[in-house]
């Protein structure tokens, strides 16, 4: 069963749902709270860098500040909160806000992470070599954090039924069980997401909740814009050195894929699962931001075994 579509290539409309988007400070996370915000939802943003402060990620053009005017912008109401995941006191006053504001909530998303610039130092190396302390680090910010705000919030999500859990990560299950993640701290981050909603899909379903693990494609975030020297306008530059960028997808994909879980009242189906976002959009019909559909891990998948593949057979 697919969603109803409005005009604007959406779901239907999630005006009056009440959203938390945990790392909503850039990326996938700026992008979902947007797309929610585009559906009419409330969207409680949260992340370190704000105007007056920045994170350890040293990007301090992209703020909360800026996420919540792009989701009131959007259609819906942004409402920006600097929270620190790791920190339970700040996590904890931070449901308890919502709480007190809003008096529930229909949807948590887990997208803290904040630690590309340590993969960047750890890829590609073996444990021994790797600084142990950014290795850790990678842990706290990718799992630690999520499992924080998992236990903070979730009593607040179950308060009324058909809550949703989603769990961003790097990789589907089916890529990830098979394949080595190049280093050892950043495998297990990125594996573990895909874990947690396997277990917390059991422990909401008793309440009627849905937990699902959720992984973009090849990401255009604005870290990776950056990487290739390239923006969101001409981001096809970077496929002529490297051709299998063709296949990469821009946060609005991920986004639309999340706007469409929150709106699909049969989301029960996912529960435990692991989904991409192209997999979602041949699921419910939505479209990148330039109206393709690309299929990341699909293209990744199949190349290994012909690299004769074409990217545009996947996008």
């Amino acid at each position: 069963m697919t969603t109803e579509k409005n005009e604007t290539n959406g779901p239907r409309s999630l005006r009056g749902r009440i959203c938390l988007v945990a790392g909503a400070t850039r990326g996938a996370g700026r992008a979902i709270a947007v797309q929610l915000g585009a559906a009419g939802a409330t969207v409680y943003v949260t992340g370190r860098t704000t105007r007056e402060k920045v994170s350890e990620v040293g990007r301090p053009t992209e703020t909360i500040e800026e996420t919540a005017e792009l989701v009131t912008a959007a259609g819906g109401e942004g409402i920006a909160v600097p929270t620190d995941h790791l920190e339970a006191d700040q996590v904890k006053a931070l449901v308890d806000r919502i709480d007190r504001e809003r008096g529930r909530l229909d949807v948590l998303v887990n997208d803290v992470w904040g630690g590309e610039h340590l993969v960047v130092a750890g890829f590609g190396k073996k444990i021994w070599e790797v600084d142990l302390a950014d290795g850790l680090r990678m842990l706290e910010l990718g799992v630690k954090t999520h499992l924080i705000t998992s236990a903070a919030a979730v009593p607040l999500l179950l308060r009324h039924p058909g809550g949703l859990l989603i769990e961003v990560t790097d990789g589907t299950q089916e890529y990830n069980a098979t394949r080595y993640r190049e280093n050892v701290f950043y495998d297990l981050a990125k594996n573990a997401p895909i874990r947690m909603a396997f277990g917390l899909g059991r422990e909401l379903a008793e309440s009627g909740g849905t937990a699902v693990a959720l992984t973009p494609g090849w990401l255009r975030s604005e870290q990776m814009l950056d990487h290739f020297g390239v923006t969101e306008e001409n981001w096809r530059d970077a496929a002529e050195k490297l051709p299998d960028f063709a296949v990469a997808e821009s946060p609005v994909y991920v986004g639309r894929a999340v706007a469409a879980l929150a709106a699909d009242p049969d989301r029960s189906r996912w529960n435990g699962r692991s989904l991409s976002s192209g997999r979602l959009a041949k699921e419910y019909g939505f479209t990148d931001a330039d109206g393709s559909r690309p299929d990341a891990w699909g293209f990744i998948i199949a190349k290994e075994t012909d690299e004769k593949t074409s990217v545009d057979d996947y996008r």
